[in-house]
C-alpha cells in the first residue's frame, strides 16, 4: 500500500482526499515510480474543479520525480534504479509511488535534483514549446507574458533574457513586480496600479508585441488581443480567471489580421522523439546556469488541500512541490 490522492467527485479542495491505495505490479510498456518529488500546477486546479473532464474516481496530479524501482515487458529505455522525471497524463502524480506508462519517463541527469525536476518539468516544457515552437522567438523581438511571477512565468523571465528578447510581464503586486524583474523579465505591469494594455502602447511606441502568450484567459483575453501588432499571434495557454469566452473571428481581422492559438504541453510531446529533444534542451538550460528553478513553496502530500488553497489565492510565486 501506499499514500495517494483520490478524488470521488469535483470540486473544492475538500474533494481530495490522502488514502491508502494497492500499488499493483508494471503490466507490458508500465514502470513503477517512488516519487522523490511531486509538482503543483494550476492545471491540476482545472482537473479538480471539471473545467478539464475526466473519469471518476481519479488521481490528481501530472508532474513528479523518483527513481524507477521494478519495469514491465518491453521497457527499454528505463530501468530499475534510474533517476526519472515526467510531466503528462496519465493523472496520478500526487503519491507516494504509482505504476505508469514508461513512456512518459525521461532519465534525469546526476546534475538536477528530484526536488529541481519536479518542480521544472511540466513549466519548463512548457516554455520551450511556447518560445521555440508555437511561436518561434527571435532575438530582439518584444512579447507579452502574463502572470510573470509564477513557475511558468520566472522560468520565461529568465528564458527570454537568454535568448535576446524583451519580455513585459504582467504581476498583481509590487513583491511579485521586483521578483519578475529580479529574474530577467525587461518591463514589468502591475495590472492592479496601471492598464496593461495602455502601458504595453507606451512601451512599443505604439506597435504592440509581435506575441502574446496568455494563461489567465477571460480576464485578459480581450487585452491581450489588443497588445497585438498586426499579423500578431496570440497564446492563449490557461484559464487561470476562467474560460475564454466566445468570440468572433472577425475581432481578429478588425485588429489587423491576427493569428491565435490553444496549445497544450501533451500534443507537442506525445512523440517520443519531441519529448527526448525538448527535455534534452530543457536540462541544458538548467545545466547551464541561464535558467534557475526557482521553488518557493513546499508541502507535504497530506497537505495539498492547503496547497491548493493557496494556489488558487495567487499567495504562491515562483515553483511549488509536494514531498511524499
Amino acid at each position: 500500500m501506499v499514500k495517494a490522492i483520490r478524488m470521488r467527485s469535483v470540486g473544492g479542495p475538500e474533494v481530495m482526499e490522502y488514502v491508502d491505495v494497492e500499488l499493483g505490479v508494471p503490466g507490458p510498456g508500465e514502470v513503477i515510480v517512488r516519487h522523490k518529488a511531486c509538482g503543483l500546477n494550476y492545471i491540476d486546479v482545472y482537473f479538480r474543479t471539471g473545467l478539464y473532464p475526466q473519469t471518476l474516481p481519479a488521481g490528481l496530479g501530472m508532474e513528479a520525480a523518483g527513481i524507477v524501482e521494478a519495469v514491465g515487458d518491453g521497457v527499454r529505455h528505463v530501468a530499475v534504479g534510474d533517476r526519472v522525471a515526467y510531466a503528462g497524463r496519465p493523472l496520478g502524480a500526487y503519491s507516494e509511488a504509482r505504476v505508469m506508462p514508461a513512456a512518459q519517463l525521461v532519465r534525469l541527469p546526476d546534475s538536477i535534483s528530484f526536488e529541481t525536476a519536479a518542480a521544472m518539468m511540466l513549466q519548463g516544457l512548457t516554455v520551450q514549446y511556447l518560445f521555440h515552437r508555437t511561436y518561434p522567438l527571435k532575438g530582439g523581438e518584444t512579447i507579452l507574458f502574463h502572470a510573470a511571477a509564477g513557475g511558468v512565468g520566472l522560468i520565461a523571465c529568465q528564458w527570454a533574457r537568454a535568448i535576446g528578447v524583451n519580455m513585459i510581464g504582467t504581476v498583481g503586486s509590487d513583491e511579485k513586480a521586483e521578483l519578475a524583474k529580479a529574474h530577467g523579465c525587461t518591463h514589468v505591469i502591475n495590472y492592479n496600479k496601471e492598464n496593461f494594455v495602455e502601458r504595453v502602447r507606451e512601451i512599443t511606441e505604439g506597435k504592440g508585441v509581435s506575441v502574446v502568450y496568455d494563461s489567465i484567459g477571460k480576464d485578459t483575453f480581450t487585452g491581450s488581443l489588443d497588445c497585438l501588432a498586426p499579423l500578431g499571434m496570440m497564446v492563449s495557454f490557461g484559464n487561470a480567471s476562467g474560460p475564454v469566452p466566445a468570440f468572433s473571428l472577425s475581432e481578429l481581422a478588425s485588429r489587423g489580421s491576427l493569428f491565435i492559438t490553444r496549445p497544450s504541453l501533451m500534443n507537442y510531446t506525445a512523440n517520443r522523439v519531441d519529448l527526448e529533444q525538448m527535455a534534452s534542451h530543457l536540462f541544458t538550460m538548467v545545466e547551464s546556469g541561464k535558467v534557475k528553478i526557482d521553488i518557493r513553496q513546499r508541502y507535504s502530500l497530506s497537505e495539498v488541500a492547503r496547497a491548493h488553497q493557496d494556489l488558487e489565492a495567487r499567495r504562491t510565486t515562483g515553483s511549488s512541490l509536494l514531498i511524499p
